[in-house]
């Protein structure tokens, strides 16, 4: 696939990035493996010097002013999750003056056109990325994930999200042409003949609304397709998140200034302790677009009353698991352990709900009964956790106290699989690490199980079959939503109507999953992040439906 507009590679900076662009176009049309920005931070990859550099760069922001000039006081409001100090002070702006630099900063932006702005966005990506280590740390030390997962997700695989939706939006702006001659026929009378121009409009100006825990892999998407689309981005960070997003903002604005643009077009809307301000800017009649990862209480908010705007939300759900059967007991189990451990299980994405038999099931290996396979999922979350300096880089530390506070109170339900403990970080002294906590329950304890426990929680509910378990699966994701899916089973019977249940529902399936992918992992330009489809989201990452409502066409038209 080649890229083609009204005048291909006009703008320097598109000219510079086409071949990227170019890329992305073509593998969300293949849907394969592509990655724009290697996800390893090995020295042989960016250099021996760039990770010292980065996080340098990182402690340069502790216990400082942010490098954002803007009106109004400072804030401080992060407390690592590490127990390192941030005191990082942001500037601290009133929504008026944001949303009216915004408004200010929108016609040069819209104007400039559809390459201009494309460009601008994959420089912007390209110098986060050239800032990547920087970055990564700060995302660790705000969100309590293990280095390298910060480096991966938090970096390289936010930068992709980043890229892909850039990519939707260039495809979806260009779908039509920029102009067109028409021509109608009269019989013996000359033809009607029109010359007809399309502009492409945004919406108006955005609102980011950050997350805790992937404040850039979720915030990413929703930024750059904004702002490719013509739309200036207000970006409110999580009150405990605020750096990563701020690192993002200030190298934003740095390309927009350079390019000539107004760099009020990306702001930084840091708010003080218990302000709350996101409901006031995602209701002000300015603001035509609200991006949300967060609690379903508030997503469900935005929804009912940010009437004005076009609102993305992806919210909680109860991300399920049904087990049959399986040839490769170990490899299963191995797998769940590994999703229920990554990221202490604070991933929108990690299975909460396992379904199984109560009288076990048929393995490769013989009959395992409930127990035995409780066992097993329980002897490899252990084995990746018991030793102490191991399990951290897989854990990372607990973002904040109601995580905690879940782990307390699931350890009352239900009856004991797996206890929480609490690890030691050796590097890290005053971390907050609680290691995968899972509880069994029966079908009937749908109380407990039917709503979602965010964190290190998990539970292994006993059914009457798997006819049973679908059932339990199909009616949590229906009443409550969901981002994954996951079924074991040697019966291909089983496995399509797992399938039939996914598609009912509108959840992403993974079927025998026992290898080197997992079911919270979802992969730029091929795996789609939410559907839309279920309470648990209203919108995926990233599709067409994405983009599209962030921007109008307005033609006009004369005689030739």
């Amino acid at each position: 696939m080649t890229v083609t507009t009204e005048a291909t590679g006009s703008h320097p900076l598109f000219a510079a990035h086409e071949k990227t662009l170019t890329q992305a176009l073509d593998t969300i049309r293949r849907r394969g493996f592509w990655s724009a920005y290697p996800e390893s931070p090995s020295p042989r990859v960016y250099g021996e010097t760039a990770a010292g550099e980065g996080k340098a760069a990182f402690e340069a922001y502790l216990g400082a002013d942010f490098p954002i000039e803007a009106p109004g006081d400072r804030v401080a409001t992060e407390s690592s999750p590490f127990g390192l100090p941030l005191d990082v002070r942001y500037p601290h702006t009133g929504v008026d003056a944001l949303l009216a630099n915004a408004t200010a900063a929108l016609p040069g932006w819209r104007d400039a056109g559809v390459e201009a702005r494309v460009g601008a966005c994959l420089e912007i990506l390209a110098r986060l990325h050239q800032h990547v280590f920087e970055l990564a740390n700060a995302v660790q030390f705000t969100t309590g994930q293990a280095f390298v997962m910060a480096f991966q997700a938090g970096g390289a695989n936010a930068l992709d999200r980043g890229l892909e939706a850039v990519a939707y939006s260039y495809a979806a702006m260009t779908r039509h042409p920029a102009g067109a001659h028409w021509e109608k026929p009269q019989g013996k009378r000359p033809p009607l003949a029109m010359d007809k121009t399309y502009h492409v409009i945004p919406r108006g100006v955005a609102l980011l609304i950050g997350c805790n825990t992937f404040p850039t892999w979720n915030g990413y998407p929703g930024l750059f397709a904004s702002l490719a689309t013509g739309n200036p981005v207000v970006v409110k960070p999580h009150p405990g998140a605020v750096l990563p997003l701020a690192i993002t903002v200030r190298y934003a604005r740095e390309v927009l200034a350079e390019q000539g643009f107004d760099e009020n077009l990306v702001q930084l809307a840091a708010e003080a302790p218990g302000e709350r301000i996101a409901a006031e800017l995602a209701t002000r009649p300015e603001v035509r677009i609200v991006d949300f990862t967060g609690s379903t209480e508030f997503g469900d908010w935005l929804e009912a009353n940010a009437r004005q705007a076009q609102v993305y939300t992806e919210k909680a759900g109860v991300n399920t698991i049904v087990v049959d059967s399986t040839d490769d007991f170990a490899g299963m189990c191995a797998n769940i352990g590994f999703s229920l451990t990554l990221y202490s299980g604070q991933m929108c994405t990690t299975p909460q709900n396992i379904y199984l038999p109560a009288d076990g099931i048929d393995t490769e290996s013989g009959h395992k009964s409930f127990d035995e396979v409780a066992d097993g999922i329980a002897a490899a979350v252990r084995k990746l956790t018991d030793d102490d300096a191991r399990g951290v880089e897989l854990t990372g530390a607990i973002v904040n106290d109601g995580v905690r506070d879940r782990v307390s109170a699931a350890a009352h339900v239900g009856e004991a699989v797996l206890d929480s403990r609490t690890a030691a970080h050796p590097a890290h002294a005053d971390a907050v690490v609680r290691t995968p906590l899972i509880r069994r329950l029966s079908v009937g304890d749908d109380t407990v199980y039917g709503r979602e426990w965010f964190g290190p929680i998990s539970f292994l509910i006993a059914t009457d079959g798997t006819t049973a378990s679908l059932a339990a699966f199909e009616r949590t994701v229906a009443e409550r939503g969901a981002l994954t899916a996951s079924v074991y089973s040697t019966d291909e019977a089983v496995l399509a109507a797992a399938e039939r249940v996914a598609v009912t529902v509108g959840v992403h399936l993974s079927e025998n999953l026992t290898g080197g992918v997992y079911v919270n992992q979802s992969a730029a330009f091929s795996d789609f992040h939410a559907t839309g489809a279920n309470p648990a989201a209203n919108a995926c990452l990233t599709d067409d439906a994405y983009v599209a409502g962030r921007f109008r066409i307005v033609q006009s038209r004369r005689h030739s």
